[in-house]
């Protein structure tokens, strides 16, 4: 059989499609603002910034990343009679752990929560290599740069929105 390839983009360039009004935090910032930047601009991930230059990337996905809950044992146990007693006050101590981990989650540096590994891309490149690169390494959004400085960010909804002329 052969092989049949499709030009989904035709000459359509990242520029043409990519957002240019870019929403960024920078590494110092906590995590609890991030959010309320997701949030307030209906965003699921931003470029990190420094000095003008793209350091990272803070998505959902790191976020709830941090809620993450110790696993139990799902084998069949049962308690003696003094750990009757033991066992609520052990829930009690793990439920405070974990609430005040909770707690701290919003003041953690975006520094120590972000991706660091970035891919980027320019804007002179065609949005078959930005939709090429998105699904190779499964990320939602690329930040735009030129000269090592971030101009846009181009995400799979502009690429589609782009093939379906309305970028």
């Amino acid at each position: 059989m052969d092989a049949w390839y499709c030009s989904i983009g035709g000459n359509m360039k990242v520029k043409d499609i990519m957002n240019k009004k870019v929403v960024t935090c920078v590494p110092g910032d906590v995590v609890s603002d991030v959010v309320k930047k997701l949030k307030k601009h209906n965003i699921s991930g931003m470029p990190v910034v420094e000095g003008g230059k793209v350091v990272g990337v803070i998505t959902e996905r790191d976020i709830l990343g941090l809620l993450r809950t110790p696993e139990y044992s799902k084998d069949l146990w049962l308690p003696s009679p003094l750990e009757l007693i033991e066992v609520p006050i052990r829930e009690l101590v793990d439920w405070t752990k974990t609430k005040k981990a909770l707690e701290d989650m919003g003041d953690r540096p975006v520094a120590r929560v972000m991706s660091r590994c970035l891919y980027v891309i320019s804007p002179e490149e065609g949005i078959e290599k930005a939709a090429e690169m998105m699904t190779k390494h499964r990320v939602n959004r690329l930040p735009v740069t030129e000269d090592d400085r971030l101009v846009g960010i181009v995400t799979r909804g502009d690429i589609i929105a782009g093939l379906g002329g309305k970028k």
